[in-house]
């Protein structure tokens, strides 16, 4: 096992395929070291030969519950958020297929972490969730560009507009995931998918995923651009505190559009 630079980040072999393990327990909650520790565990793989496909994965009950805020949402600096996202572009640049083993909430940014990946399986504990509207805040980490080219508009803009939790089998149902399997065969399940990417050509599949994918990491740059402008100005608002403060003490909002 190789150790990224940041202590939360692991990356393994298994055969052609590149395991990725992120690790901030209790929720796994991202923040700049941890994306830059994810980034740099991408590149290890982007420069290995052997290495054809890879597979992101999180230790824990929750996938990834996204950015931490404190109780009240006072203090938050979008110029922190900025070059958070300045290393979550990088990530969609990566050459090589990625899988993501999502195993329990993929919560806000969390969603945008496993929205990096060309596909998803996920446990049957899993949920997914675009919670940002039940913030106070606007959409990040690209969501904005990458959720509507995986579900489609229609789908995006609902769970965008609502927050709403999706289970697995939803999220199955619109394709936000491939397969869905019981928690004890996810890794196994996410590895072989990984392993049938990976035994074929892989120029012929790298080429193919670009002509795929087109300019989605522009597309993302773009995104992210216009979402940190808007959460500059949301961070400041009332229901952005609001928000967060009804998140940490586990009751619904009361937004007054101010």
């Amino acid at each position: 096992m190789a150790t990224a630079p940041d202590s939360q980040i692991s990356v393994e072999r298994d055969g052609h395929v590149g395991v990725v393990t992120f690790s901030r327990p209790p929720q796994n909650y991202f923040d700049g070291a941890s994306v830059e520790g994810l980034l740099s565990a991408f590149r290890e793989l982007e420069a290995d030969r052997q290495c054809r496909a890879i597979v992101l994965r999180a230790e824990g009950k929750t996938f990834c519950a996204g950015a931490q805020f404190g109780s009240d949402g006072n203090g938050v600096d979008a110029d922190v958020a900025m070059r958070i996202y300045r290393s979550a572009i990088a990530l969609f640049e990566v050459s090589k297929p990625v899988i993501a083993a999502v195993q329990g909430p993929a919560i806000g940014g969390g969603l945008g972490v496993a929205l990096v990946a060309d596909f998803r399986v996920a446990s049957d504990t899993a949920w997914f969730s675009a919670n940002f509207a039940r913030l106070g805040v606007h959409s990040g980490f690209g969501i904005s560009a990458t959720l509507p080219r995986v579900v489609g508009l229609q789908a995006a803009s609902l769970m965008l507009q609502t927050g709403r939790r999706l289970s697995a089998e939803e999220a199955n149902r619109i394709g936000l995931v491939e397969k869905v399997v019981p928690q004890a065969a996810l890794d196994d399940e996410a590895i072989a998918l990984a392993g049938e990417i990976a035994s074929g050509a892989p120029i012929a599949v790298q080429s193919m995923r670009q002509t795929l994918l087109g300019d989605r990491a522009t597309l993302v740059r773009q995104a992210i651009e216009r979402e940190i402008a808007e959460q500059r100005i949301h961070f400041q608002t009332d229901d952005f505190r609001e928000g967060i403060k009804a998140a940490h003490e586990r009751r619904p909002p009361v937004f007054t559009g101010r």
